[in-house]
């Protein structure tokens, strides 16, 4: 099964442009992003503060950020008749920026049947899938690290079975102003696409810049839709672990 190209692109200034790639990003105050509005509400370990159409988990934000990094168990998909989509990601960028350097995997839903696959972006460039089977219940780690003069490397690895890839892409002129760990409902051309009924997928160890992901006070995103919650997360320990939930809506 073919996924769809996709994935949260990099997020135009908030002039409510739109980039070709782009549907819609988070942020971690209240106002409109490419067209999607985004509400703010107070920070507590049980109601998050920002709304997104597409992103649920965790945001750092202020920049300055060479360094992103967790580790994740696959999630199982329940599949039905529908064509449906969910991605899990560590990043930087894309948050308020025009570039994007994203890692994580995939759990697709296409004639009832689940696919699973890992990938990785440098956007504006598309997307690039990464050979190597994963299955349901599989520890993946993965890592973005800005090393200077355009250069990142990216890891991600599936140790349960045993296999890992790095990879060395350039990008000029990187924004690096935020840090994330998130689940998705990726996009295409049309919008955001259906979600999959991943149930939870549990992020530890979230760190950025070295430091546990919580250090930098990160905006947590609910995904939803017309008052509907698509995803939400759960509170962040102060080791950077987390769940990000699936919701019927």
């Amino acid at each position: 099964m073919s996924s769809p190209r996709r994935r949260a692109a990099a997020a135009i200034a908030l002039s409510g442009a739109i980039s070709a790639a782009l549907i819609s990003t988070p942020a971690a105050s209240a106002g409109i992003v490419d067209g999607t509005a985004l509400s703010a509400r107070p920070a507590t370990p049980d109601l998050p503060a920002s709304t997104s159409a597409n992103w649920a988990g965790y945001v750092a934000t202020g920049g300055g950020y060479t360094s992103v990094s967790a580790s994740w168990t696959q999630p199982g998909v329940s599949c039905r008749s529908q064509t449906t989509y969910a991605s899990f990601w560590i990043g930087l960028d894309g948050d308020g920026s025009n570039s994007v350097e994203q890692i994580g995997t995939e759990a697709d839903c296409s004639g009832g049947r689940a696919a699973y696959s890992a990938w990785y972006e440098m956007y504006p460039n598309g997307p690039v899938d990464v050979a190597g089977p994963i299955s349901p219940g599989d520890a993946v780690h993965a890592s973005v690290t800005y090393n200077g003069s355009g250069r990142f490397t990216l890891v991600i690895g599936d140790r349960t079975k045993g296999w890992s890839h790095t990879f060395t892409p350039h990008l000029d002129n990187p924004a690096l102003a935020s840090a994330e760990v998130i689940a998705e409902a990726p996009s295409d051309a049309s919008g955001v696409l259906p979600l999959s009924n991943f149930g939870a997928v549990r992020f530890t160890g979230a760190s950025a810049n070295g430091a546990a992901l919580g250090a930098f006070h990160p905006d947590p995103i609910t995904m939803a839709n017309g008052g509907t919650t698509k995803a939400d997360p759960g509170p962040l320990s102060a080791g950077g672990d987390f769940a990000v939930t699936w919701h019927a809506g």
